[in-house]
């Protein structure tokens, strides 16, 4: 685990995997990322477990397995359709806000990310289908940049919810993500303040990555990533790196402080890199 002093807080930025037992692993109680909740749910078969988020929109993004989930008097079947994340597009539950959430496990291998930002305004729950994600590709092999991002909560998601931004990230092996650096915790001309936490996978598991993190002031730090961490971002530039021979995977989850589409700021030392990487405008106008 790593801290930092931010003022009177300790920041935790780094949360090792660990067994959560149904437990946030982001949540209101966190320093500094108040805004944002985190959870993984895995349901042995024909078990039900549930969870109610007081003050948060939820997303349930079944991972792996196929489940029902119950969004208070809404229940919607059979929600899963990939054995493991590598296995196409998720299939998604969006499950507004102050309602009981409740995953049934229809099998075995059942997984299920819960993702949420703070919201008090009521919205209606709705299942987001693999076909409705809209991905994006960033990057090229040639400048060990390429990326896909499928936007689970995107703009499809319009008028239909809050501030949450959710989407996963794969990342071909030994390419940046988050690259060119740059940030988003500024409410400004050119920049949006968002909160936002990385969770990763790796194929194969034994896989890692580097997580860099840095201000405008002050050093630069370091963080090796393995399967199952999630990091925390409440502000910063913050690239990152998947180890050549092995996939990456990054669950992300973006909260806006002031309003729901996402603006980065890219770190002007590198100013030079918008025009080396490709697709870095289709990348911004998904997140708007």
């Amino acid at each position: 685990m790593n801290t930092q002093e931010t003022g009177k807080i300790a920041v935790q930025y780094l949360i090792r995997a660990y067994d959560n037992a149904g437990q946030p692993i982001v949540d209101a109680t966190t320093p500094e990322m108040q805004d944002v909740y985190f959870n993984l749910l895995r349901p042995a078969k024909d078990e039900t477990v549930s969870l109610h988020a007081i003050g948060f929109e939820l997303v349930a993004v079944v991972m792996s397995g196929q489940c029902d989930i119950t969004v208070g008097e809404t229940r919607f079947e059979g929600v899963g359709m990939r054995g493991d994340i590598w296995s196409g597009m998720a299939d998604s539950v969006y499950a507004g806000t102050g309602k009981t959430l409740e995953v049934t496990a229809l099998g075995d291998g059942v997984e299920v990310a819960v993702a949420g930002g703070a919201c008090n305004d009521e919205f209606a729950p709705f299942r987001v289908r693999p076909d409705e994600v809209q991905s994006v590709v960033v990057g090229s092999s040639e400048t060990k940049s390429r990326r896909e991002i499928c936007h689970i909560l995107g703009q499809n998601a319009a008028d239909r919810a809050g501030r949450l931004l959710v989407s996963e990230l794969y990342a071909e092996d030994g390419c940046w993500s988050g690259y060119p650096p740059h940030k988003h915790d500024e409410e400004r001309d050119g920049e949006t303040d968002h909160a936002e936490i990385y969770h990763y996978r790796y194929d194969p598991e034994t896989g890692f990555g580097a997580q860099f993190h840095y201000f405008d002031e002050g050093e630069a730090d370091a963080y090796m990533t393995r399967h199952g961490d999630t990091y925390l971002l409440p502000a910063g530039y913050h690239p990152t790196v998947t180890s050549p021979g092995h996939k990456g995977y990054v669950l992300t989850i973006l909260v806006g402080r002031n309003q729901r589409g996402l603006v980065q700021h890219f770190d002007p030392t590198h100013a030079h890199l918008q025009a080396y990487i490709p697709g870095l405008g289709g990348m911004r106008d998904m997140f708007k």
